[in-house]
């Protein structure tokens, strides 16, 4: 069912304010001029809202969940650039491969290695972001912070993925200030482990930042910010 004319004029007042608060946050850590990628996570709001997203000019769609990403995917225009942003089983990774061209949850090695092997077979080369657990809760997947030394010479292995960055997500609670150095946690993670990167690969990216703490993760050099609630703030999805 189409969204109503309601519901897509606060979809557009919503997308907007959050633009206009990363310009600010942007401006008020000095990075006026630079761009930071706004993937708009789709996780529980139906493909109608994703179709709308896309037509007000969110190109990059995020979903949590596998399954939502291939039918989504199938409904939007071709165009839609999709971010698998949660956690992703080897059996789940050839068919994502099919439509996701970004993958932000590269949390262990096995994983990178399945990604690796379907790649290939598809002839794809997708983006990936290793996975770091910034935030040492026992819920949360990735790499352990000293473990980047050991894995990122490894990514040799990996000539089918353009690995391209870290992502990491703030505990669950967190205060401001404890957020503040989660996100200073991984961009110095980054920035240690780049001269260990094998030929070739640059870690640029920084995934990190969600609706309710993306300026902190601006002002510690996020790239690319995860929002989903925020953009669905005062939606009736109840009459589309």
């Amino acid at each position: 069912m189409p969204l109503s004319p309601e519901n897509i004029a606060r979809l557009r007042e919503n997308l907007e304010r959050i633009q206009q608060e990363l310009d600010r946050a942007l401006r008020r850590c000095g990075r006026s001029g630079e761009r930071v990628l706004l993937v708009a996570v789709t996780k529980y709001v139906p493909a109608e809202v994703a179709l709308e997203l896309f037509r007000l000019g969110c190109r990059h769609l995020g979903e949590s969940r596998p399954q939502q990403l291939w039918t989504k995917a199938e409904t939007l225009p071709a165009e839609a650039i999709w971010h698998q942003v949660g956690h992703l089983q080897r059996n789940k990774v050839r068919r994502t491969l099919r439509y996701a061209r970004w993958i932000h949850s590269g949390d262990r090695w096995p994983l990178l290695e399945a990604l690796q092997h379907e790649a290939a077979s598809l002839g794809v080369r997708p983006r990936v972001l290793l996975q770091v657990n910034i935030s040492g809760e026992e819920s949360k997947s990735g790499f352990r912070p000293e473990e980047l030394p050991e894995v990122v010479p490894r990514l040799k292995e990996l000539s089918q993925l353009e690995v391209c960055g870290l992502m990491g997500m703030s505990g669950l609670g967190a205060s401001a200030a404890e957020k503040s150095r989660q996100f200073e946690l991984l961009r110095r993670l980054r920035d240690q482990v780049q001269p260990l990167c094998p030929p070739g690969v640059e870690l640029r990216e920084l995934s990190m930042g969600m609706s309710d703490d993306f300026p902190l993760a601006v002002a510690q050099g996020a790239t690319i910010v995860r929002i989903g609630s925020a953009l669905y703030e005062g939606l009736d999805l109840g009459s589309a």
